[in-house]
C-alpha cells in the first residue's frame, strides 16, 4: 500500500501562495498524480482554503482556487463517520484546537496517514503526545 497523506489547509495554501514549503507539497502532489502516494483532504479543511482566499482576495479568486483544488490528485472526503467524530471530539477537547484542526488531526489518526501541515503553533504539542505522524512542509 502506498503512503497516505492528509492535507491541511495551510499546505495547499503554501502552493497557491508560493510560500516556503510549496515545493514539498508540490512534490507530494506529483507523486500522487503518478500513483506513488495518496492524498486526502477533508472538505472542512478545503473550506478553510476557500474562505481564506475569499476573505483576502475575493469571491472570484476563491472560486478559481476551489476549482483548481478539485483538479488536483486529492481525494476530498465529505463525511465524518463515527470513529472520526469521536477522535475529533477527543482531540478538540484535549488540545483545544479549532474544529477544522480537530478534523484534520482525526482524519490522519483514523487513516494512519501522515498529516501534511505547517501549523507548528497548533500541532507541536499534539506531535509530542499523540501517535499521529506529521510531514512538516516548513
Amino acid at each position: 500500500m502506498s503512503a497516505v497523506y492528509v492535507m491541511d489547509a495551510c499546505a495547499l495554501l503554501a502552493v497557491y501562495n508560493a510560500e516556503e514549503g510549496a515545493k514539498v507539497v508540490a512534490d507530494i502532489l506529483r507523486d500522487a498524480r503518478n500513483g506513488a502516494v495518496e492524498v486526502v483532504m477533508h472538505q472542512l479543511n478545503l473550506l478553510e482554503v476557500y474562505y481564506g482566499v475569499y476573505r483576502d482576495v475575493g469571491k472570484e479568486e476563491a472560486a478559481n482556487r476551489l476549482e483548481k483544488a478539485r483538479q488536483l490528485p486529492i481525494m476530498i472526503n465529505p463525511t465524518i463517520d463515527s470513529q472520526m467524530l469521536e477522535e475529533a471530539g477527543r482531540l478538540k477537547a484535549t488540545y483545544k484546537v479549532s474544529l477544522a484542526d480537530s478534523i484534520v488531526l482525526a482524519q490522519a489518526a483514523v487513516l494512519g496517514a501522515k498529516l501534511l501541515t505547517a501549523d507548528h503553533h497548533e500541532f507541536d504539542i499534539v506531535e509530542q503526545k499523540e501517535p499521529i505522524k506529521f510531514q512538516w512542509v516548513r
